[in-house]
C-alpha cells in the first residue's frame, strides 16, 4: 500500500526529507511531545482561508457555525474574517460574547431555545434569532412586549428536501424536530405572524436541509423551494424579504475517494439557482443570499494527534492497533459510522502494508476511530499516530466518559504553536463534585 494522501491534511502540509509531517511548519509528532495527546491540532492559515473563501464565494451573510468547533480564539478568528456566527444554545451565546465576539453579528437557532436563553438574547442584542417554533414566537413577543426591542426574526423553513446523507443530520425533511413545515402550511403562517408583529422586526427566511452533502442538486431544490416560497410571502402578507439562507451542510473530504465540491463552486451553484428561480417566479423582492458553513470550515483544518499503546494480532480476525483516546475525543464513528484515514506523522512518507483497526481505549466494542486502516508494518506501542479531518465535531462533542480529561486544542501558524484550550486534568474530573 502507498504511502499516506497528503492532501487530507491542510494545505501547509509538508513531508520533509526524514519522512516526518508539519503542518503550518510545525512538525506533528514534535506537537505530541510536546503538548502530549490525544491532541487536537488545528492550521490557523487553514482557517482563515477558508472563511475567506466563504465571503468571496456568496459576498452576502456568511455566519460561521459554532457548533462544528468553538472556543474563544475561534470565536475571535472569525469575527477578525468578517463572518458573523450561528450559535444554537445558551452556552454557544456565552462563549461568543465571553471572546468579545460582536453581538449584532450572532445568529441565534435552535428548536427549543428557553426563556432564559432568549433573555440573555435579548439583553446582549444579538443581531437574529432563528424561529423554530410556534411556542417561540409566544415567548419571542412577550420578551419584545416587555424590553421594548427585540432582534430580528428569521423564520426556519422545513423545505422537503431529502439528502443522501446520515439519517441524523437530515434536517430538512418533513418529519423533523427542527422548523415550520413548508408543505402543511406552517411556514407562510410564521411569517404571517411575526409580519402582523411590529415590535419583531422580520428579517428573512432560513433553510439547513443537512450535513456533509456532497451533490450540489440538493442545494438547488432548496433554493428553488425558497424562492417558491418568497412569492408565497410577498402574495400573502405584502412583506418583502431581505435575506434567504440557506444554511450550512456542504461536505468534506476524509477520504481520499471522496470528492466533494469546493467552496467556490458550492456559492456559483447556489447563486446560479437563485437568479433562475427568483427570474422565473417573478418576485419583487432581492433577497441577500447567507450561509451558516461549520463543517467545510472547520474539518479540514484540524488533525487529532494520539499515542500508541497496545497492539494486539488475533489470527485470521483482525489487528486491534489501541490509542490512548477515542470515542470521548471524536464520537463521529460509533454515533455515524463516519470513516476516517489514519498515518504516523514520523513516518508520513512510508509503505502502509499493514491493515489495521484503530481502537480507542474506552468499555465499548464501538470505541473503534477507524476501520481497516493502512499502517507501517513496523508500528509499534509509542508511536505517535494522526488522524485527519477531525477539526468538526471532534472537540465538539467530546466527553469524559470513563473519566478520561479532554484534550487540548493548539493553533498553528507559521512554525509556532500556541495552545487555545488547555487540556483538562484530572482534578477538573472532580471540581464539580459537592460530596
Amino acid at each position: 500500500m502507498s504511502a499516506f494522501d497528503l492532501s487530507l491534511l491542510p494545505r501547509s502540509a509538508t513531508v520533509d526529507a526524514a519522512g516526518r509531517c508539519h503542518v503550518a511548519g510545525v512538525a506533528l509528532d514534535g506537537l505530541a511531545e510536546r503538548f502530549g495527546t490525544p491532541l487536537y491540532v488545528y492550521d490557523e492559515g487553514e482557517l482563515r482561508a477558508r472563511c475567506r473563501e466563504y465571503r468571496a464565494a456568496f459576498g452576502g451573510p456568511v455566519a460561521y457555525a459554532g457548533k462544528a468547533f468553538l472556543c474563544g480564539a475561534m470565536a475571535r478568528l472569525v469575527a477578525d474574517e468578517g463572518l458573523g456566527i450561528d450559535v444554537a444554545t445558551g452556552g454557544e451565546l456565552h462563549v461568543a460574547l465571553h471572546a468579545g465576539f460582536p453581538p449584532s453579528r450572532i445568529t441565534f437557532h435552535g428548536n427549543n431555545k428557553s426563556d432564559e436563553e432568549l433573555r440573555r438574547a435579548f439583553e446582549a442584542g444579538v443581531g437574529r434569532i432563528v424561529a423554530d417554533s410556534f411556542d417561540e414566537l409566544d415567548r419571542v413577543e412577550r420578551l419584545a412586549g416587555r424590553s421594548g426591542r427585540a432582534p430580528a426574526v428569521m423564520i426556519r423553513v422545513t423545505p422537503g428536501v431529502a439528502v443522501d446523507t446520515h439519517e441524523y443530520i437530515a434536517t430538512g425533511v418533513e418529519d423533523s424536530k427542527f422548523g415550520f413545515g413548508l408543505a402543511n402550511g406552517e411556514a407562510l403562517a410564521a411569517v404571517r405572524r411575526v409580519v402582523a408583529h411590529h415590535a419583531v422586526p422580520f428579517a428573512g427566511i432560513h433553510c439547513h436541509i443537512g450535513s456533509q452533502i456532497d451533490r450540489l442538486d440538493a442545494f438547488t431544490r432548496a433554493v428553488e423551494k425558497m424562492v417558491g416560497f418568497v412569492h408565497a410571502v410577498e402574495s400573502e402578507t405584502g412583506a418583502l424579504v431581505d435575506e434567504v439562507n440557506v444554511g450550512g451542510g456542504l461536505g468534506v473530504r476524509y477520504l481520499p475517494e471522496d470528492s466533494p465540491p469546493s467552496i467556490a463552486r458550492y456559492g456559483a451553484v447556489v447563486h446560479e439557482a437563485f437568479e433562475k428561480a427568483i427570474a422565473a417566479a417573478g418576485v419583487r423582492s432581492r433577497p441577500r443570499v447567507g450561509c451558516e458553513p461549520g463543517r467545510s470550515i472547520a474539518a479540514p483544518a484540524g488533525l487529532t494527534l494520539y499515542r500508541v499503546g497496545t497492539i494486539k494480532h488475533i489470527p485470521s480476525v483482525r489487528t486491534y492497533v489501541a490509542v490512548d483516546g477515542g470515542m470521548s475525543d471524536n464520537l463521529r464513528p460509533v454515533t455515524y459510522g463516519a470513516r476516517y484515514e489514519a498515518f504516523l506523522p514520523a513516518r508520513a512518507a512510508a509503505e502502509r502494508p499493514l491493515v489495521a483497526t484503530i481502537a480507542g481505549k474506552h468499555c465499548e466494542q464501538g470505541d473503534l476511530l477507524v476501520r481497516d486502516a493502512r499502517l507501517p508494518a513496523d508500528v509499534a506501542n509509542g508511536d505517535v499516530l494522526a488522524i485527519p479531518v477531525t477539526g468538526a465535531y471532534a472537540y465538539a462533542m467530546a466527553s469524559n466518559y470513563n473519566k478520561v480529561p479532554r484534550p487540548a486544542v493548539v493553533f498553528v501558524r507559521d512554525g509556532t504553536a500556541r495552545v487555545v484550550v488547555r487540556r483538562e486534568t484530572d482534578d477538573d474530573l472532580v471540581r464539580l463534585d459537592l460530596a
